[in-house]
């Protein structure tokens, strides 16, 4: 029972969510109007059911008793006073009299296919209840008189009545009005809404491009106070996030200085030691474990500092793709690319891009003996399930590597994003950390897949 009752009302839920607007600008102007629409909606209605309806009757009712006094006077007084009562009626009722001797008002019923007005039908009720004889209307002939024909007992009157005795302006003053202050509310409530959703739109940009890495400055606070007060709280957020990033890369930087110092002076003390036969052998192992760490110290500073201060900038990401490919070969890898024949223009940090696309390409000459390079567009509704990217392209720029070596089981993929999660020999568990690090300050994401190779598929994508 209690499901077969919420279905109509979830019905009813879905069909006004695809009716309400989704915007915060569309609602609020929705809140703010509707209500206003609706109390003139209501006030028009009763407006012209009751006081329009009654002035009509009212108007109706005084036209039709002039007729029927002028129609009574003229069967109460004799032939040759009619001159005189039409001069009068024309001067003191504003109607126009011409009487027809010996005239009979021809026609039937109105015809079905003519329906009476309401004001029409006021003006009929009206003489039907004063004049008291047979009688016609012609609202067709004159537009701006109304001709009633009065059945007389020696002839027909003509009276001819202006239709500004039967209408009241009053109707349409009050609609302008209304009209008119809907339009200028509807306009001031609209340049309002606007001024208050851009500054919380504005917010929203800022905070989209610095988490893509694109620092744009600090924005101006504007609007509501609750308004400024998120603007503030962003930028006070952003100027510690910055300090936080400089202050972490001034003291892995001081760090890597002092660990180098020691570093060199030991393979100084290496080289200078006396070569004999018998000491040679733990000689090069020294020498190899401190190069060993000094990759490693050189790395982790590069995972610690990201993309360092480097600033997003309009650049070729197929030229970029072409680049590491001809450095994999020359270090030895076989890499074809399949890439547009035009560029792919995006905003990138070129820098921090080729070292992720180096580190890539790296770890599968590692353990492959080929790598195909595809680079495309995809759209957004195509990748729609996927995790990360928060840009607002219709288009993904993606970027897939593909190799025939052993690859990585499908439960360890998520693991081996971890920093010293590599068991490679030479390697230092942080290249496929760099390389996520990299692409999710772009708003982008890497996932491991299978590749059609056999081995390992990187796929990693950016917005355009």
């Amino acid at each position: 029972m209690s499901a077969a009752a919420s279905a109509p009302g979830k019905t009813v839920s879905r069909a006004a969510r695809s009716v309400v607007p989704r915007g915060l600008l569309g609602r609020s102007i929705l809140i703010i109007l509707a209500p206003i629409l609706v109390l003139q909606v209501v006030a028009l209605l009763l407006f012209y059911g009751g006081h329009l309806d009654v002035i009509s009757r009212r108007l109706a009712g005084g036209v039709a008793g002039d007729v029927a006094m002028v129609a009574e006077l003229l069967r109460r007084e004799p032939p040759e006073n009619r001159g005189w009562i039409f001069r009068e009626a024309s001067w003191r009722l504003d109607l126009n009299l011409a009487f027809e001797e010996g005239a009979r008002i021809q026609g039937g019923p109105r015809p079905a296919s003519l329906p009476l007005l309401p004001l029409e039908e006021d003006l009929d009720r009206a003489l039907a209840e004063r004049v008291r004889a047979p009688f016609d209307t012609d609202w067709q002939t004159d537009p701006r008189s109304v001709i009633v024909r009065v059945q007389l007992p020696d002839g027909v009157l003509h009276v001819e009545a202006p239709r500004k005795r039967l209408f009241t302006a009053t109707l349409y003053l009050f609609v302008i009005w209304l009209v008119g202050s809907a339009l200028l509310l509807s306009a001031v409530a609209v340049l309002f809404m606007k001024n208050q959703v851009r500054a919380v739109r504005r917010l929203a940009d800022a905070a989209e491009a610095f988490g893509l890495g694109r620092d744009i400055g600090a924005i101006k606070p504007e609007g509501a106070t609750e308004a400024r007060q998120a603007a503030a709280a962003f930028n006070l957020m952003r100027e510690r996030i910055r300090r936080f990033v400089s202050q972490r890369t001034d003291m892995l930087a001081g760090i890597s200085h002092d660990l180098r110092t020691p570093l060199t002076r030991m393979r100084l003390g290496l080289d200078m030691l006396p070569r004999h036969p018998d000491t040679e052998e733990d000689v090069a192992a020294l020498v190899q474990d401190v190069e060993e760490m000094e990759r490693m110290v050189a790395a982790y500073l590069a995972f610690a500092r990201g993309e360092g201060t480097e600033q997003a900038r309009p650049a070729d990401l197929v030229e970029l793709v072409q680049d590491a490919a001809a450095n994999a070969r020359r270090a030895g890898a076989v890499v074809e690319v399949r890439a547009p024949d035009g560029p792919l223009v995006m905003p990138l940090r070129p820098d921090a891009v080729r070292r992720c696309l180096g580190n890539l390409l790296d770890n599968a000459r590692r353990h492959a003996r080929l790598i195909t390079v595809a680079v495309d567009a995809v759209p957004r509704a195509a990748m729609a399930g996927g995790p990360g990217g928060n840009g607002e392209g219709a288009y993904w720029a993606q970027v897939t590597v593909d190799d025939d070596g052993p690859g990585i089981p499908a439960a360890e993929r998520e693991d081996a994003f971890r920093p010293f999660q590599s068991g490679a020999p030479g390697g230092t568990g942080l290249g496929l950390a760099i390389a996520r690090d990299i692409v999710r300050a772009h708003g982008g994401d890497i996932m491991l897949e299978q590749s059609p190779l056999g081995g390992l598929r990187a796929r990693l994508r950016l917005p355009v």
